[in-house]
């Protein structure tokens, strides 16, 4: 089996896969003080939850934007799990050409959203991540990521709002019934559900504009199914296709064994 695990700057999503099939998965909040002994006996512990014990896994793939947890995932992969782990280092083991000027500063996040999209829907295809940041990743027809964009996430801009607003106030991040609220709780869902909705799909149209053939949209990340309701852009969400891109990667470096 492969323990997958990929470290966002909020959340960290953790999977189990037994070959192509998804056993289960948890997304749990980031810290960036956690001990590789915390890792450990709390992954461990949702292992178990689905009957697997540590000696399963087989192999462990890392994609990861938090650079401090880093070696703290290094050691529990070894002291609790006995492998070595795969870690994703755009630019440098991953199968997918990156087209863009920089190739190492493509985060991991990015590049197995993209890998999990192409094989799922081909290319051109363009992969939305609403995380802390909301991500467009772009894969042309060659199968090459050829860069795209980063604006602020939802939640991001929206804490961001209430914290400069003295007179606003955190409201439930739920769809309006009418773009012209009546009240300041719809005010502001208002703003921030469309506003987010137009943002979405202006960038795919200014995108699709600049790319060759008609890409697939596709979107991930927790507020995902929020935003497909509204951005009429979105073809369809795919709630673990990080994972389903650490498992690809993984396999498509040599560590198709671990089952």
């Amino acid at each position: 089996m492969l323990l997958t695990i990929e470290v966002g700057n909020t959340n960290t999503k953790v999977g189990v896969f037994a070959d192509e099939r998804l056993l289960g998965s948890w997304r749990l909040t980031t810290r960036r003080e956690q001990t590789a002994d915390e890792y450990g006996l709390f992954i461990g512990t949702l292992l178990r939850t689905r009957g697997i014990e540590a000696q399963h896994i087989r192999g462990v793939a890392i994609a990861n934007v938090v650079p401090s947890v880093q070696q703290p995932l290094e050691w529990m992969s070894d002291q609790y799990f006995g492998v070595a782990p795969y870690t994703v280092e755009p630019g440098v083991n991953t199968s997918i050409v990156l087209d863009v000027e920089q190739p190492r500063e493509v985060g991991a996040d990015r590049v197995v959203s993209a890998v999990a999209a192409a094989a799922r829907h081909g290319t051109p295809v363009i992969s939305i991540n609403f995380g802390t940041a909301t991500t467009f990743d772009c894969v042309d027809a060659r199968g090459a990521f050829v860069g795209g964009a980063i604006a602020p996430g939802i939640m991001t801009a929206a804490d961001g709002l209430i914290n400069r607003a003295a007179r606003l106030y955190r409201v439930e991040l739920v769809r309006p019934k009418e773009a012209v609220g009546r009240n300041t709780v719809t005010n502001i869902q208002s703003g921030i559900i469309y506003g987010y909705a137009g943002l979405v799909d202006g960038m795919v149209a200014r995108i699709k504009a600049e790319m060759a053939g008609s890409p697939r949209v596709v979107a991930t990340g927790g507020l995902a199914p929020l935003m497909a309701n509204v951005a009429t852009s979105i073809e369809r969400v795919e709630e673990h296709l990080t994972l389903e891109g650490l498992r690809l990667l993984y396999e498509r470096q040599g560590g198709g064994g671990a089952r």
